[in-house]
């Protein structure tokens, strides 16, 4: 499905409020579709515990399913530390704060614009 960018950017936003909700912290909007061939926005944002962290992944999946949108896979889920969820045109990352510090995407894709959605 081809998706105008205000769908995207209302998907976006619901994923964001499904982070939200869960109490996920530090959220991150990243647009990267200057600089990347496979999506145009990353969603970053922590939880403090693989509990939340699972949490967060599960309200985001039904929140976006209400709106017939499916994700292409989902990485990560037994372990909890780092949930990758594509969306196609958008990636989230929940990680722990562990995690989070040790990869650094907002340090790697710092040519990409955060935004605030």
């Amino acid at each position: 499905m081809n998706i105008n960018e205000d769908s995207v950017t209302e998907l976006v936003k619901v994923a964001k409020d499904a982070i939200e909700e869960k109490k996920g912290e530090d959220i991150r909007i990243i647009d990267i579709h200057d600089i990347s061939s496979f999506a145009d926005y990353f969603i970053i944002a922590a939880g403090s515990n693989k509990k939340q962290i699972q949490t967060i992944a599960d309200n985001i999946e039904e929140k976006l399913a209400k709106l017939a949108k499916e994700p292409k896979g989902i990485e990560g889920y037994p372990e909890g530390s780092w949930i990758l969820m594509d969306y196609g045109e958008f990636i989230v990352h929940i990680f722990s704060a562990e995690e989070r510090l040790f990869y650094d995407l907002e340090r790697i894709w710092k040519d990409g614009k955060e935004i605030n959605i």
